[in-house]
């Protein structure tokens, strides 16, 4: 499969899906859909109009709140409007749903709590294993300036005129067994991680390279994705626009024909 570093014949269903799109592909738009954010019918209408405008998958969850029946519900109502892989995006133990396609297997390696490391993993790893949701062991990197996750995660923020830093970061997260990398921003934040650090964080690793956080717009859609990005989530500039799903989809389909043309034109690059 390229340069991903991957034992494709022991990797999941869906993460193998990921893996042969960003090849085709050179670069993956998922968008995030937190339940509190928004009623599951609603959840369910976003997710139908995702898949017409060309998104990828769906990632469910959020910070706090994304547990229970309301997670379950939005799921449901998710795969009921939409054929999309669904992926939890887990905030906590409780974000655990066996409705879903597969899940982020988040260790937040830039935390100054213990916890949010290996604790959560502990705790949450037998009550996952009976759920017989595709695991996806994950190295989740908070990017200046974090807001609500890294504030709930305890974080030390990668500075953002630092691109070594997560760099280094992430590649040790990959010899630890990390099958992805997520450089996050946080929710609502003015911009994704910067280019550079992209860049250059894709250079010290092997495994897809997802930038979140930030990225409100078709512009830093397709900045990431040229500067090194294989997927990029997509979850305020969804938010801002839920009650008008017509100007949701034309966001929507604005930003994966931006990561569509980055695609192509960083897979061009590799000729």
């Amino acid at each position: 499969m390229g340069s991903l570093l991957v034992d494709f014949m022991q990797a999941g269903k869906v993460y193998k899906q990921l893996l042969k799109l960003i090849e085709e592909k050179g670069g993956l738009s998922f968008v995030v859909i937190d339940p509190p954010n928004q009623a599951p019918e609603l959840a369910g209408k976003l997710a139908k109009i995702a898949q017409s405008a060309g998104i990828d998958a769906i990632a469910v969850g959020g910070s706090v709140g994304a547990q229970g029946e309301l997670l379950d519900s939005t799921i449901l109502q998710i795969k009921s409007n939409s054929a999309l892989p669904v992926i939890l995006f887990p905030g906590n133990i409780a974000s655990i749903s066996k409705h879903a396609d597969a899940i982020y297997f988040l260790s937040m390696l830039n935390s100054n709590d213990p916890y949010y490391i290996t604790g959560a993993q502990i705790a949450s790893a037998a009550p996952l294993k009976k759920t017989g949701l595709e695991v996806m062991p994950t190295s989740y990197i908070i990017i200046e300036p974090g807001r609500a996750v890294g504030w709930v995660g305890r974080a030390h923020p990668v500075p953002r005129d630092l691109p070594y830093l997560a760099g280094i970061t992430a590649l040790a997260g990959q010899y630890m067994g990390a099958k992805l990398v997520i450089l996050e921003s946080g929710g609502g934040a003015e911009s994704p991680a910067p280019a550079e650090m992209i860049a250059y964080t894709k250079k010290m690793i092997d495994v897809p390279l997802v930038v979140a956080g930030g990225v409100r717009n078709e512009k830093y859609a397709y900045e990431c994705i040229k500067a090194g990005a294989d997927i990029v989530h997509v979850g305020t500039a969804l938010e801002n626009q839920s009650n008008d799903l017509s100007k949701a989809e034309a966001v929507l389909k604005k930003i994966a024909e931006a990561v569509r043309r980055g695609g192509k034109e960083k897979l061009a690059q590799k000729k």
